[in-house]
This record gives C-alpha cells, structure tokens and sequence, in this order.
C-alpha cells in the first residue's frame, strides 16, 4: 500500500556548485583547468563534488524506505549522488525527469535546488501510474515548487511521439496544439525498465537542447542462455540489443560518457555541436 505521506520532513540547508548550460550561456565550469573540448566536458561533469554531502537527503531517504516496502527497486546512492553533483554544476533552467515514479530522484533534485538558493524555471516529471502522480504533486508541494514544477502523468513513449508530432505541425504553421513540455531541456533524466530504457532515450533526445545533457543508466545486460519462449528474458535481450543500437547512432551526433560507479554506470549524452 501506498503511505499517505511519506514526504513531511524538516527542509536541509542551503547549498550549490555551478557549470552554466542553455540558450546563451557558455557551457563551461568555472573550476575547469583552462580550455576544455567540447568532448572532454561529460567527463569534467560526471567528476565527483567533493563540496557535496554525501547523506542521501533526508526526504529522499524516506521515500528510498517507502520504494523498499513496496518493492519497487531504483538507482543506488552513488548513483543519485553523482547526477545530484552533474547537476549542480550544470545550473539547469528547465529539467525534464522521465520515470519519476514516487519521487526518490526528484526529491534529490529538489534539495539541490533548495540548498543552492537556485532552481530551475521549470522542471517536469513524466510518470505513468497515476496514483504514484499523486505523490509526486505531494512531493513537490513540499518543497513549494508547485508554481514551477508540474507532473506529466502518461505513456512516456506515446508523450515523446506526440509532442514531436507537435512540433512539426508548428513548423508548417499549423495551429499548435498543447504540448506539456517545453521546446527543449537543458537536462533530461530518463529512468525506465531495462527492456525499454534504449527507446526512451532515442524519443527523448531530440528535446535536449543543444547546449544540454542526457542523464541515465546503463540497462541489465543478460546473463546466460534464454529460451526463445521465455517473453521475460527475450525482452531484455531485445532492449539491450536496442541499447548498443541507439548507443552507436547517438555517436555520430552526441559526445558520450560512461562513468562506472557502484550500483550501475551512468551514461550522458551532449549534443555535438552548440
């Protein structure tokens, strides 16, 4: 069962690093030694704060307790803990999180913004269960983001298609319709289940910005041999497939960056050319 609230901690203080990223802003840390290519970045990114703490938030940490109980699995510490660090070096002004499930990797977003005294203009969540939508519209009154921040309940594949869809239909002057996101994001965070992490990615990609950063985890690979009958295992076999599908063509238009950390490698994209 779902807790009621499983949010209603005291707020941390206050915090922030800095690397600036979007429209008309230089892509480049102010701690960076002298120039540094444009495919050197990721790797200056994904480098650990050591100005960070450490602790998993506190609200985070009490809904990391609540996944726990209902068995719902989510990336590891170390994980959150360096996109937390990449992302308060990037300064976003709008972040995009797909697959933000009850809120564990949001609430570790929030409290960045909170610490540092800077959030973004704008930030959506993208969650297909509707009652984990409701804890997310919790989580953000929490942390007073409600005028800034908006969850985007739905088929993240399906909501992918139709906004580009949308966005064609304004390039030929046809009426636009509504779309919930924005014209692009300056970090995207796209989290899913193994077998459908790789598509995500490749809906999601053309709404980074060009000065943006695509944050996720590399998927299970599979282990073993699989029965063709087993849908389960052939699923992921497929997904991974996927994955070093849209891995190869993503590099002939992003610069990528593996960085191995425990409980999973994080892997982020930066578009080729500003």
């Amino acid at each position: 069962m779902l807790s009621q609230d499983p949010l209603g901690l005291n707020p941390p203080t206050r915090r922030g690093a800095r690397l600036d990223v979007g429209d008309e802003r230089p892509l480049f840390m102010a701690d960076l030694p002298g120039e540094v290519d444009r495919d050197e970045i990721l790797g200056h990114l994904l480098a650990k704060d050591p100005e960070q703490p450490r602790d998993e938030p506190e609200i985070a940490a009490n809904i990391h307790a609540q996944l726990q109980h209902m068995g719902l699995s989510t990336w590891s510490i170390s994980v959150h803990r360096r996109i937390r660090d990449a992302i308060g070096r990037l300064r976003p002004k709008t972040v995009l999180e797909v697959g933000a499930s009850i809120g564990h990797r949001t609430a570790w977003l929030l409290d960045q913004f909170e610490r540092a005294g800077e959030r973004p203009t704008t930030l959506t969540l993208v969650e297909q269960g509707g009652k984990f939508g409701v804890i997310l519209q919790r989580l953000l009154q929490r942390y007073d983001a409600m005028a800034w921040a908006k969850v985007v309940v739905g088929e993240p594949g399906q909501l992918a298609a139709e906004h580009q869809a949308w966005q064609l239909a304004a390039a030929t002057n046809i009426e636009l319709s509504q779309t919930p996101f924005e014209p692009g994001y300056d970090v995207i965070i796209v989290d899913a289940p193994s077998p459908q992490r790789a598509g995500l990615i490749a809906s999601y990609l053309p709404l980074l910005n060009p000065n943006g950063v695509m944050f996720t985890v590399e998927p299970d690979m599979p282990s073993g041999d699989i029965d063709e009958n087993d849908e389960v295992g052939m699923a992921l076999v497929n997904g991974f497939n996927r994955w070093i599908e849209v891995i190869g063509d993503s590099k002939n238009t992003h610069h990528l960056a593996f960085m191995p950390l425990f409980g999973g490698t994080v892997v982020a994209w930066l578009p080729h050319h500003s």
